[in-house]
């Protein structure tokens, strides 16, 4: 396959390395409008010279947030499989729009990189959760932080009509993407969105939130932070016999520590009696690879995009949208 990528920064750059450790296909073009970015591949002169190249058979979208959806829009419209960075837009609005055309083109994907749902250690933890071997998921909580410093005011993401959003678009919408995930769906929330300390107007630096599916009384608590004062990745699943903690996130930065699943079964949910428990620790990020191979094979198997799909991005940017509106 031929691919092409528009935008050429740290994420444009993971997913041609990726392209190229996974021999699926040859990188043919690449557009960055900052030319002081130097790449060895060949580098197009706009974004429309990558979707009018009848030869290049999907485009990445690796662009700030601002530019997705429309991008998005003209990659399918332009006959391309597409593969799209996070967030799918700024709102729920701006989905509906892409599935509008997405539907008008039957036999070209279109994916999300919500690169988390990759990772082994989620995988693991799916995998008991939908086995039911520890009962019925009760509650959730997950924590995601970082810490910027005052070159963050340089970057695109400090400006609200780039980015659309703080720190929940930005890194907090891949731990709601992992509740639902495993929990498929939420329908109250409640949330405080807070910019005590930099005060960007439209920038968040906190989020507190809480969500509840009031089908099957699974809730969750997301707290999605800038102020951390240091990087710090935790998700807590518990479950009627037994609990899966995972703390720590395998990246290529090696800020969040070591990936650490513990795995606990009890005997009932009365009795805190321990039948046994075990620890994995995840040396290798191997997401990123999994990420392209999951988009490649739904196309040459040409069947649908089981994760990270335009109903995914849907379901979530509804949520998103209920919390920033939540009062």
């Amino acid at each position: 396959m031929n691919f092409g990528i528009i935008g050429f920064g740290k994420m444009g750059q993971i997913r041609a390395r990726t392209i190229e450790s996974t021999g699926v296909g040859i990188i043919k073009s690449v557009y960055e409008k900052n030319l002081l970015t130097s790449f060895d591949y060949p580098r197009a002169s706009s974004e429309e010279e990558i979707l009018t190249d009848d030869s290049i058979d999907a485009v990445f979208i690796c662009t700030p947030n601002y530019m997705i959806p429309e991008l998005c829009i003209k990659g399918l419209s332009s006959g391309k499989h597409v593969f799209s960075e996070k967030p799918p837009g700024f709102n729920e609005s701006d989905v509906k729009k892409v599935i509008a055309v997405e539907k008008k083109f039957p036999n070209l994907k279109l994916m999300y990189g919500f690169n988390h749902r990759h990772h082994d250690s989620i995988k693991k933890m799916k995998s008991i959760i939908d086995s039911r071997e520890l009962g019925n998921i009760l509650w959730m909580r997950g924590r995601y932080g970082k810490e910027v410093n005052e070159s963050f005011f340089n970057e695109w993401r400090a400006d609200p009509k780039l980015a659309g959003g703080g720190i929940l678009l930005d890194q907090g919408i891949h731990m709601l993407d992992l509740f639902l995930h495993f929990a498929g769906y939420f329908d109250e929330i409640s949330a405080f969105v807070s910019n005590l300390f930099w005060k960007i107007e439209g920038i968040e630096d906190n989020i507190f939130a809480i969500y509840r599916n009031n089908e099957n009384g699974i809730s969750a608590s997301l707290h999605s932070t800038m102020t951390q004062w240091r990087y710090l990745f935790s998700l807590e699943v518990f479950l009627e016999r037994g609990s899966l903690i995972l703390n720590g996130l395998k990246t290529s930065s090696g800020v969040y520590g070591d990936e650490v699943l513990t795995i606990r079964r009890n005997v009932s949910p009365s009795d805190n009696k321990t039948l046994s428990e075990e620890t994995f620790t995840y040396e290798i990020d191997n997401s990123w690879m999994s990420e392209i191979l999951h988009f490649v094979n739904a196309i040459k198997t040409k069947k649908g995009i089981k994760y990270g799909n335009s109903k995914d991005a849907q379901k979530l940017m509804y949520l998103v949208d209920k919390t920033y509106n939540s009062k």
